[in-house]
């Protein structure tokens, strides 16, 4: 088998690989999340969709006991019915852009802009930072699960949001600017665009891990205390309970 052909099967290799890698593990979840987002959001239009027919219906039934409309006052409240159906149906209730997360949104909401924008983002990158993003990615809900209990101004919370809606989009959108005939030329220190760029998905992963690891630290810190003032108060080295020597016999 000559050089060339070697080559065409490694690559065919690579390609069915990667194909079926993302049928399942952290792109898999990823997906079925972001099909969830839009499920939600259809569901969300449905129901603005009903409440804007329910309104035009009432109006032109109150209209109608008051003033006779006749049947053109019918087509026409029809019509506005039918128009505003169709307007509200095609407009989604979230952007479906990938811009990154705005930064006036909830702790649990941005990690789902987050997440979204991660997962729409992916197709436009290299391989192996893709494979960042996915790692990244598998470990949001988790995170969401912990900052959407607490403020938005605590010093941790503040530090994920930052990564989220700054840092970590800025750097896909600095590499995505980048013309693609440039990056895999190496700057000063040998590396490509392509390198920095997994470096710097790697650093804010390990980033938002150690935010999370902080939080779970503090949930589990929380819980130990609790466990053991419940033990201290209750538990059989407790304090003796109201009446509770009253059938003692004396000594």
């Amino acid at each position: 088998m000559n050089t060339d052909k070697f080559n065409a099967v490694i690559a065919r290799a690579d390609r069915v690989m990667a194909q079926l890698d993302q049928r399942g593990g952290p792109v898999q979840a990823a997906a079925k999340r972001e099909r969830q987002r839009l499920n939600n959001d259809l569901k969300r239009r449905a129901i603005r969709v009903g409440t804007v027919l329910l309104l035009i219906s009432l109006a032109t039934i109150v209209v109608g006991l008051v003033i006779p409309i006749g049947m053109f006052g019918f087509l026409g409240a029809v019509g506005l019915a039918v128009g505003a159906a169709a307007v509200l149906t095609l407009t989604p209730t979230r952007p479906k852009s990938i811009a990154a997360p705005s930064t006036d949104l909830a702790n649990g909401e941005m990690v789902q802009r987050f997440d979204s924008y991660l997962y729409r983002s992916r197709s436009m990158l290299p391989a192996p930072a893709q494979a960042e993003l996915d790692k990244i990615s598998a470990a949001l809900p988790a995170l969401r699960q912990t900052l959407d209990r607490i403020d938005t101004l605590d010093p941790n919370a503040q530090d994920a949001r930052r990564l989220m809606s700054l840092h970590l989009p800025g750097l896909i959108d600095r590499y995505l600017h980048v013309p693609a005939a440039y990056r895999s030329d190496h700057d000063n220190e040998g590396l490509t665009v392509d390198d920095r760029l997994v470096e710097g998905l790697a650093a804010g992963k390990q980033a938002l891990a150690e935010i999370g690891q902080k939080l779970a630290k503090q949930d589990m810190i929380a819980f130990e205390t609790q466990g053991r003032f419940i033990q201290s108060r209750y538990g059989e080295d407790g304090p003796v309970k109201i009446g509770e020597d009253a059938g003692k016999p004396e000594s």
